[in-house]
């Protein structure tokens, strides 16, 4: 999440010598990179973070969520941390392995039997009583965090920037593409990511293939809600209607602040 900055010396020399030569060009170069900036930039990555945490966990301080864990009756075992971990979808696995790898004898190390075998399903066999105490101590230690971290970007976020550039849409779409492989997963069964997008390729063309951006969203939201109807878990689809969708019919495809948007009725604003 903290990418570093680069320094700025080289870059400000050759733009002040550009500048002084060719003033015209290099504010066309400057205005298309700023229209070119995607979700993957740190302030809208940021951003990006704080609207998830606020349909997933009514709160935008998504640094207080490394440590959330709980049933939420979803089939899934249990929820936890920044992007929502499932102790029954694999990822929870992948990340405790990956955390026990950079850091061996940690907290949740010993869990790691107990997850492969609830893996599919939502046993806590092997789990309870002690694992959500662990993993609230665990979520103290910043190799856990940076782990969280790590995940989170290789298997959700990543993935939705690189296949939203791919698509030619902005920041905004590139997020709608996040929040839907956050809650549905990018795997092959028929409400995953990969299928939302195709049931919106059925009905608009991307930028990429010369569709209207804002028309390919509305049919991938279309798509997305009928996704989150499967489900009686996800049945509330206001993250779509009442954020969303809102930021579309703005056509603040940049996803440039100030935003307002509500989740299950709450009120939430970035300024």
């Amino acid at each position: 999440m903290h990418t570093p900055h680069i320094a700025p010396s080289r870059r400000t020399l050759l733009t002040l010598i550009g500048a002084s030569l060719v003033a015209g060009p290099l504010i066309a170069t400057q205005s298309a990179t700023a229209a070119a900036v995607g979700l993957d930039d740190p302030a809208k990555k940021e951003i990006a973070m704080k609207l998830v945490s606020s349909a997933e966990n009514s709160s935008l301080d998504w640094k207080a969520q490394y440590k959330y864990i709980e049933d939420i009756g979803d089939g899934r075992g249990y929820t936890a941390g920044i992007i929502g971990f499932c102790s029954g979808t694999h990822d929870m696995l992948e990340l405790v392995e990956l955390y026990t790898q950079r850091k061996p004898g940690n907290v949740l190390a010993k869990y790691l039997p107990a997850l492969r075998e609830v893996d599919g399903g939502d046993s806590h066999d092997g789990l309870d009583p002690g694992f959500p105490a662990d993993w609230r101590r665990a979520a103290q230690d910043t190799a856990f965090q940076q782990a969280q971290n790590d995940e989170r970007d290789r298997v959700y976020f990543d993935p939705a920037v690189r296949q939203g550039k791919a698509d030619g849409i902005g920041a905004l779409g590139q997020f709608t593409y996040y929040d839907a492989i956050v809650m549905h997963g990018n795997g092959d069964d028929s409400t995953s990511f990969g299928n939302i997008r195709r049931r919106a390729l059925a009905k608009a063309r991307t930028p990429a293939q010369g569709g209207d951006e804002v028309t390919y969203l509305n049919a991938f939201l279309d798509a997305r809600v009928w996704a989150m109807k499967q489900e009686e878990a996800h049945s509330d689809t206001s993250r779509v209607d009442t954020a969303q969708r809102v930021f579309v019919r703005n056509r603040n495809l940049n996803l440039n602040t100030p935003l307002d948007w509500k989740v299950y009725g709450d009120s939430y604003h970035i300024g």
